[in-house]
This record gives structure tokens, sequence and C-alpha cells, in this order.
């Protein structure tokens, strides 16, 4: 009952918004023939109509994997033309502000004897520009439909003093946030996969989101991903949605889960406990060692190395803390190089450089860049950066780096606007 009224409101707003750029419409259309303006005005209508029934179904059809690919676009376009809306509606609010202070400045200025005549009309040339702005936008969410499966290989060189000699040159892969419910091209999966395989890793590391919600979405996916390997291993760790959290579970008891919320514990049904499971198991059949809140050590020429995997643990609180650090790291105390395996950064601000500073490099992932950004010399920027402080690349905090990963996947929007799906090859010297 409650999201179906959020549903409504929702829809309420998007019909408030539309009526509010349909007066704008109105002005700029005004030099057009009756019958032009009709045509404009049905077909304005019809494209607002049109979403708001689309948003008001699509919660209905999430789950169904019949609709999964139709879902992802429809849901893509609705959204696409709701930041459109707003972009517009930012230029033609500050029009009117405008058009608001210069009829006060006017009224002033005439006294009270001589009323102002009329209103003060809207500038065209603010109306157009929000028109291009939200226009360019959304036609380059259009466009990066075609990025989705334009695989980025990130090449890394990080240097560390304490780097045991036997593993000088290490050739890590960083994979992160597959997000196998998304996909849609077993073909262009494979090239991602091949891809990887030509940089001729010692080891692969998975930072997490295998998949959107449910262990059966890896299931046309797992033969693929079976084909990495590395003579040192592939070690993988959980992200927040391979839990399943965001799934609506047959079995899902409220109550019961309500009496686990109290006492901290995780909030998981007994079929959704199965699907964690599955999940690790479905990694182990493809050669992968799942890592959960644990270590292991890599050994070469009787000199260590640590890679220590931990289950999500997020700083925000609307994601979970599964993760135990202090278990994992039990045991790699007297390891002189140790590598973290946490999906979501803020982990690292938050518990690692504060507790464990001798965990050298954390491999996070989590953001996906947001999958939009601008990405040129000079100027890297993306909405997602005002909700993360590390969001894509490296960063550093006295002796620790800490790597993001921008996602192999996508989630939601199905495509990538220049934040590329990211293949990340981490050499350490």
């Amino acid at each position: 009952m409650r999201n179906a009224r959020g549903l409504w409101i929702f829809a309420v707003i998007l019909l408030l918004i539309d009526t509010y750029i349909f007066q704008v419409l109105k002005y700029l259309s005004q030099g057009l023939s009756p019958r032009a303006k009709f045509i404009v005005y049905a077909i304005y209508w019809l494209i607002t109509v049109l979403s708001i029934i689309i948003a008001l179904s699509l919660p209905s059809l999430y789950f169904n994997p019949k609709y999964k690919q139709l879902i992802t676009y429809a849901f893509s376009m609705v959204m696409g033309l709701f930041f459109f809306k707003l972009i517009c509606c930012t230029f033609f609010i500050i029009d009117d502000v405008r058009r608001v202070i210069t009829w006060c400045v006017l009224k002033l200025g005439q006294g009270s004897t001589t009323p102002t005549q009329g209103g003060v009309t809207r500038s065209a040339f603010i109306s157009w520009l929000g028109v291009a702005v939200g226009g360019g936008i959304f036609s380059s969410l259009i466009y990066g439909f075609s990025n989705k499966y334009n695989y980025n290989t990130k090449t890394v060189k990080l240097q560390y003093p304490n780097l045991p000699s036997a593993f000088k040159g290490l050739r890590i892969v960083q994979l992160s946030d597959i997000h196998s419910g998304s996909f849609d091209d077993e073909a262009a999966v494979l090239k991602g996969v091949y891809k990887v395989l030509e940089l001729k890793p010692d080891m692969i590391l998975f930072t997490g989101d295998l998949v959107n919600n449910i262990t059966t979405e890896m299931e046309a996916y797992k033969d693929i991903f079976a084909k990495l390997q590395a003579p040192l291993g592939i070690y993988s760790v959980l992200g927040n949605h391979d839990y399943g959290d965001y799934y609506t579970w047959e079995d899902r008891d409220e109550a019961h889960l309500l009496k686990e919320a109290a006492a901290r514990k995780r909030l998981a049904s007994p079929l959704q406990q199965k699907n964690i499971q599955d999940l690790i198991a479905l990694q182990q059949s493809m050669g992968w060692q799942v890592l959960m809140n644990e270590h292991v050590i890599l050994e070469r020429n009787n000199q260590k190395i640590a890679v220590i995997g931990i289950e999500n643990w997020s700083a925000r609180g609307n994601f979970p803390k599964y993760g135990k650090l202090d278990i994992a790291y039990a045991g790699t105390q007297d390891v002189p190089f140790k590598i973290l395996l946490s999906h979501d950064p803020s982990h690292w601000n938050a518990q690692v450089t504060k507790q464990y500073t001798d965990i050298d490099l954390t491999l996070s992932g989590h953001t996906h860049g947001m999958q939009f950004g601008i990405e040129i010399p000079g100027l890297r920027w993306s909405p997602i950066q005002y909700v993360y402080k590390q969001w894509a690349g490296v960063y550093e905090y006295a002796n620790q780096k800490l790597y993001v990963n921008r996602g192999f996947g996508f989630l939601g929007y199905p495509g990538r606007v220049g934040i590329l799906p990211e293949i990340t090859l981490i050499e350490l010297t």
C-alpha cells in the first residue's frame, strides 16, 4: 500500500511538472499554425501520459524475467525524460524569477498611479536554452546505450617499498559489479572476458555484486566467466546486491525480520539465505574462491602477501554492515603486504585507514561512477562524487591506497555516458 501511494505521488509530481512545462511550450509555439500547434500539443501529452502509465506499471513487472529488458529500457527512458524535464524546469524557473523581479522593478518605477500594463514576457532565449541543455543530456543518455559493453582497460602502477621482492611486477586484474542480471548479450560479455585473459594476470580479484538480486541471473553467464584463469587464483567477495536484500522473497516474514533487525542480525528468510549459499557455490564451481570475512596467504620463494576479503560493509546507513574485518584480518599481522577486498569504498575512510593502517591496498567498486560523468584530461566529474568521496580511480592516505573500480556491468540504466565499463590492471612495483 505504501509503495502504491508513493507511485501515485510520483505520478502527480510528473503531471505537475508537465503542466508547468506545457505553459512554456505554448509560448514557444505561438508562431505555429493551429494545425501544427494541435500536433505538437498532442504529441507532448501523449508522451506524458505514456510515461506516467509506464512508471505506474514497472513495479508489478520488475521481477518477471520475461519483461526484464523491456523494463530496463522503459525505466531508463522514463527517468531520462524526467531529468530532461527537471533541467528544463530549472531554466524556466530562473526565467520566471527574472520576470517577477522585472515586474516588481517596473511596478515600483511607475508608482501607484500608473499600474504596469500586462505582465513581463518570457525570455525565448532562456526557454530555448533550457530545452537545448535538457535535450542534450537526454540525447547523451540515448547514445550511452551503445557503451554498455564498451569495456575500457585501465592500467595502474602502484609502488610499495614494503612489497616482497618475489611479488614485484605482480599483475592483478580487478573486476567489480558484474550485475549479470542486467546483461542481454552473451557474445559482448565474452569479449570482455577475453580482454581480461589477454592481460595475462597473475591474480584476478572480484569486488562484489555478481548479480542484481538472485543467483539464477548468473546461469547464462556462468560458463563465460568460468573461462577466467590466473596462476595465483581468483578471489571474490560479496556486494550489497549479492544478498538478495532488494528481492521480494515468497517466505519473507516481516515479524521475524523485525526481530532480527532488533538483534542486529542479517535480514534473511530461508529462501534468501539459500540464495546466498547458491551464489557462493556457483562461484566456487567457476573456480573462484569467495572470501567471507577471511583471508588467504599467497607465497612465492618463501615470501608472503595476504588477500583479505570481507562481506559488504558500508559507512552509509542505507547499506548493510555484514563485513567483519577483525575476523578476516586475524592471522595476517606478520604478513608484510596486505590487499583488502571490500565492496563499498566508504569502508576505507570509516574503518581501514583508522584501525588497520598496515593494509596496503584496498580494492572496491559499488559506485559504477554512476555510469554518467566526464573523464577527460584535467577534468573528472560525476554526480556520484557528492555521495561518495572516493568514487573512481586511485586514492591515497599516508602509506595506504584505495582503488575504486567503475564496474564491469550496469544497473538500472542500460548504458554508460562518459564513465565506461572497466577492467583494471594493477601492476605492483
